[in-house]
């Protein structure tokens, strides 16, 4: 991202389109990007002083010089040299100071910034509902968190300064060149737009080949890692395409080699192009000095001096040229951040908090509905109660709203219509983290995250002990397989888990939920990777577990929930039925359909 901020802003001659559409779509003032920095008003201001002065005393270099030509050195004058030389010392020592100083506090500025934004974004994005993230690529998030923000580093310490400071240059050394000989001023002032407009012809054309090996070496990243990933090469293995990704890789790389080569040659144009310039600028300022209409009576001193001016204007003038193309980079840059700090958060936290009572854990499913699109309901009036310490398993064909309905009780999403109720108080009117302690839940789809097995349990409770942390896995018959590892809980997991198998996962997963010991326990699909044999190990320490707590389940395994005080029967998001297994059976409806179902299956 950085390379390709870089290439927008200092290779191209006018503004990247992408950065013109993002500022379509979403655009963004430049008051609201100063509410950021105003906190930093008294600091920016003296980076601002620093830089004036920086400039300031830099162009005191070329009136030394002058003097040592014309003044100490005809006149053997050892004093005054000595004064000029080490004034001239003084100079390069203040800028060199002032340069760091001035460095250390836009740094700061920018770094501080940096930080609030990526704190409120991050805690901002964590308050999303699971649709922003199923919608959302995952890379996309990481890019507007870590690239987006890291480069907006930039706007002060690069784009801001170095518009300051060039602006400062180019004025400051423009009056000293007059001061020096107007004539050679007005003569800079007709030879510099023609090189100027070359260079920029030049950048232009690198441009456009740098954004070409962009998107080429995007295309290589990406392909590295979806073939070089676990999933990736699993995947790769499975379906035994390895050769043909290696011969798309090869392809692309070799387009790399073609594009790198032609950037490389620009580039090498450009360098060439602007060493001419700065050879053939010097040398018409020298014929020019050598006819007496444009001399002036010049002295060879000043000849130097404005020799040296005139050489330290050519780079602040071509950045001041793409002002609009950094204006518009940075913009941009601040549109893709505030694009994603603006989402409406779609699970507000309540403004009242209620607290849950102690005790309890009964759910009740109030005329809910839910759809995540209006127009296509997923579930419909579904009117449930599920007293506390009993146990509820939600069956039905894939597709018919399960574990919709069991993530509403989790507050994964927020009826459309109705109420659920824990103990009487409506989710949406408790503090997250209070929901989060009374209501555990395992998924099918198990996440640990690239640490320590002990960390990953940890995760669910920062102040477990090592004999709790053992009990709980004891309970999900998890704790023997640790314990013969060679580092035991300090093993670490792998990327995603993969080191263990999904079974061994959904143990370590039903071990973290455990660990917190919550009032209601929400199992979808929770077994589902597990053998006949470890289920049923695991079936019985849930099942003892479940006394005295509210258990929700959701599983295709019929054998699993046959036990359950009470089956709940969904069917295109409506509740078709309820009863016990026997109750269920004798009625003989779409309950006993899918016992029939199962039973064939499994024979």
């Amino acid at each position: 991202m950085d390379d390709q901020q870089s290439s927008r802003r200092s290779r191209s001659g006018r503004p990247d389109p992408a950065d013109r559409r993002q500022l379509v779509d979403h655009p963004v003032s430049l008051a609201r990007i100063a509410r950021l920095f105003a906190p930093h008003r008294a600091t920016l201001a003296i980076v601002i002083a620093l830089i004036v002065l920086s400039s300031a005393v830099g162009l005191a270099q070329p009136f030394l010089v002058r003097h040592v030509i014309d003044d100490a050195l005809p006149q053997q004058d050892v004093r005054l040299l000595v004064l000029l030389v080490l004034g001239m010392l003084g100079v390069a020592v203040a800028t060199a100071a002032i340069g760091v100083v001035q460095t250390w506090l836009s740094t700061a500025v920018g770094q501080r910034v940096m930080h609030r934004l990526r704190s409120d974004l991050f805690a901002h994005l964590q308050r999303q509902s699971l649709g922003f993230f199923t919608r959302t690529r995952g890379g996309d998030v990481q890019s507007r968190l870590v690239n987006d923000i890291g480069s907006m580093q930039g706007v002060v310490t690069s784009t801001a300064t170095s518009i300051a400071a060039n602006v400062t240059v180019v004025i400051g050394t423009a009056i000293a060149m007059v001061a020096l000989s107007w004539r050679l001023a007005l003569l800079s002032l007709v030879v510099l737009p023609p090189a100027v407009l070359l260079t920029r012809q030049v950048a232009r054309m690198r441009h456009t080949i740098t954004a070409q090996r962009q998107r080429r070496l995007a295309d290589l990243h990406v392909q590295i890692e979806e073939g070089l990933s676990v999933s990736g090469v699993l995947l790769t293995k499975t379906l035994g395409v390895g050769s043909a990704l290696s011969a798309r890789f090869e392809d692309t790389s070799a387009d790399l080699v073609d594009l790198e080569i032609r950037s490389r040659l620009a580039g090498r144009w450009r360098m060439a192009t602007m060493n001419i310039i700065f050879a053939a600028i010097p040398a018409a300022i020298y014929l020019a000095a050598g006819f007496p209409a444009t001399a002036g009576g010049m002295t060879i001193g000043t000849l130097v001096a404005f020799i040296a001016l005139q050489g330290t204007l050519f780079r602040p003038l071509m950045g001041l040229l793409n002002v609009g193309v950094d204006i518009t980079s940075c913009m941009a840059l601040f549109s893709r951040i505030f694009e994603y700090a603006d989402l409406p958060v779609d699970l507000p936290e309540p403004v009242d908090p209620v607290p849950l009572p102690r005790l309890g854990g009964q759910v009740t499913f109030e005329h809910v509905g839910f759809g995540y699109d209006p127009d296509r309901p997923v579930l419909t009036d579904i009117d449930l109660t599920v007293p506390a310490g009993s146990s509820l398993a939600l069956v039905g064909t894939t597709g018919s709203g399960k574990s919709t309905m069991a993530g509403l009780v989790a507050r994964l999403h927020d009826p459309t219509q109705g109420r659920v109720l824990v103990d009487g108080v409506d989710v949406r009117d408790v503090a997250a983290t209070d929901l989060a302690s009374r209501v555990g839940m395992v998924t099918q789809e198990t996440y640990l995250m690239h640490t320590s097995i002990r960390q990953n349990l940890l995760h669910a409770r920062p102040d477990a002990t090592q004999q709790e942390i053992e009990d709980a896995c004891r309970q999900a018959q998890v704790h023997d397989l640790i314990a013969g590892l060679p580092d035991g809980y300090d093993t670490i997991v792998g990327s995603r888990g993969h080191r263990f198998s999904g079974g061994e996962k959904q143990r370590l997963a039903i071990a973290r939920t455990l660990l917190r010991d919550p009032a209601v326990l929400v199992l979808d699909e929770a077994t589902s990777a597990l053998d006949n044999e470890t289920e049923r190990a695991i079936q019985a320490s849930l099942d003892a577990l479940a006394r005295g707590r509210t258990t929700i389940t959701i599983a295709h395994r019929l054998s699993t929930v046959r036990n359950a005080d009470r089956i709940a029967v969904l069917d295109h998001g409506r509740v078709v039925e309820t009863g016990t297994h026997e109750e269920l059976l004798l009625r003989g409806g779409h309950y006993a359909t899918l016992v029939r179902g199962s039973l064939a299956e499994a024979a």
